[in-house]
């Protein structure tokens, strides 16, 4: 039975993991505006959670920061789990039930949903499908972990809309087992090794990747990349899956690039030309990212022409390969979302035309370099940030005699040495390929900061 919106008038929720992107503030609002009783608890002070709590300030919310009781987890009609809470916390084994603003969003869906996840990719697929279906002026919704919790547009969608969600693997396994959850369209991008941290094992990780088509059936479709893991999940899924790749072989895949850079998809017996051959974009992954997103526009009824005009078009994401200053004939980008060096690599694949000067590292989530190293090799200049990941980059830059310039505990030194470095007509780059945490609050904190400290240090304003 779909949740009632009054259902919640008078319960008691507690919203474990307020945050500062998303999830925990939507729940803690969504819920206050439903008349229930709302006790938001998280482990960070009131300082740090300053952004959230005055945006909702008009709610009677009850606050514990800095700690968890015991007491707000046993005496909860519902916790609303935050999803990078691990599953095994302590605190959720008191809960009698728990939800997350997914499964509450999910349980009440009214219309065909396309959801997209993967290691590497999954932003701006998410967020291409959307820019087609709007291109298309469909009633069209992005959520998820874009950092936008569908419960703020939860009122807004109904029987016309199509709600696009990008969905992370902890988001995924949170949703184990709840048969709400069922795509039209689910889409799995390029996967790389990522959050070994806290799975352990790659085997772990792709099972809450799995979750994404658990609960789809032959009149669903499942949208993959052309490779080991594709293969294992086309066998696996009972929808209809098409393939995606860089080239033609044989039968497979069943959409790929011509000789034109053109991207084909093989439909009903046709070609279709869904992906352009010139697009604003770099890079050959966003070319495979696009044309994913052009496959679920072409199954969603979307007419070839509209979507070659709005993959042509597509500008990206913030914090993902962000083009975001040109100036003294430098190029300037924020790829502060690459947190798997498999990702870094793609950017400096993608950039490596011109001269590049590369600042990356940071914290360690159990992730091996070697399988890419000789991809850091081609930057013209190589600028480390410190943390435990870079010790780790430092380890292999140094076996394999590749120069570096750092580590620097500051942004600003950094900016400062990659500018000083940077010839006439190069491109600079922030691709950690490491997480944020140490020296800022999350990814998009650090693309931020590093895009004010790139323009106070060439005295242009924010």
């Amino acid at each position: 039975m779909k949740i009632q919106f009054n259902e919640f008038a008078n319960q008691r929720i507690t919203v474990m993991g307020l945050g500062l992107n998303g999830g925990g503030l939507a729940s803690a609002r969504f819920f206050a505006q439903c008349g229930a009783h709302v006790t938001v608890t998280d482990m960070k002070t009131e300082e740090q959670l300053k952004p959230s709590i005055e945006a909702l300030k008009e709610y009677p919310i009850r606050y514990v920061l800095g700690k968890h009781d015991e007491a707000d987890f046993q005496n909860a009609d519902i916790v609303i789990k935050n999803p990078a809470v691990r599953p095994d916390n302590p605190y959720l084994k008191l809960a009698r039930r728990i939800e997350t603003d997914m499964s509450i969003f999910l349980s009440v869906l009214p219309c065909p949903l396309i959801a997209v996840t993967g290691s590497k990719g999954k932003s701006t697929t998410a967020s291409a499908v959307y820019h087609i279906l709007k291109t298309a002026q469909k009633k069209v919704f992005l959520g998820g972990n874009i950092t936008v919790s569908p419960l703020d547009f939860i009122d807004a969608v109904d029987a016309s809309s199509i709600v696009v969600l990008e969905l992370s693997s902890w988001q995924l396994g949170d949703l184990r087992g709840n048969t709400a959850l069922h795509p039209k369209i689910a889409i799995i991008t390029h996967i790389v090794p990522d959050h070994l941290d806290r799975y352990g094992t790659m085997d772990a990780y792709i099972a809450d990747k799995r979750v994404i088509y658990a609960n789809q059936t032959s009149d669903d479709y499942t949208i993959c990349e052309h490779d080991s893991w594709g293969v294992s999940f086309s066998q696996e899924t009972k929808a209809k899956c098409f393939l995606y790749g860089s080239t033609y072989q044989g039968n497979v895949p069943n959409a790929y690039f011509n000789d034109k850079n053109e991207g084909i998809f093989l439909y009903n017996n046709q070609e279709h030309c869904l992906v352009p051959g010139s697009i604003f974009l770099a890079g050959d992954h966003n070319r495979r990212n696009l044309l994913a997103a052009g496959i679920a526009a072409k199954l969603m009824g979307i007419d070839d022409g509209t979507i070659q005009n709005a993959t042509q078009s597509f500008t990206g994401v913030e914090h993902r390969m962000e083009r975001f200053l040109t100036i003294n004939q430098i190029e300037w980008y924020n790829d502060s979302a690459a947190t798997v060096p498999h990702a870094v690599a793609a950017a400096i694949n993608a950039l490596n035309d011109k001269p590049l000067v590369l600042i990356t590292g940071g914290t360690d989530k159990a992730l091996d370099f070697e399988p890419v190293i000789q991809e850091y090799a081609k930057p013209l200049h190589l600028i480390l940030l410190t943390g435990s990941g870079t010790d780790k980059l430092i380890v292999s830059l140094q076996k394999h005699g590749i120069a570096y310039k750092g580590p620097y505990s500051d942004l600003q030194t950094a900016v400062a040495t990659a500018y000083e470095l940077a010839p006439t007509g190069s491109r600079v780059i922030l691709s950690p390929g490491c997480t944020s945490f140490g020296m800022f609050k999350n990814e998009f904190d650090r693309g931020l900061q590093f895009k004010q400290t790139v323009k106070a240090m060439l005295g242009i304003n924010a």
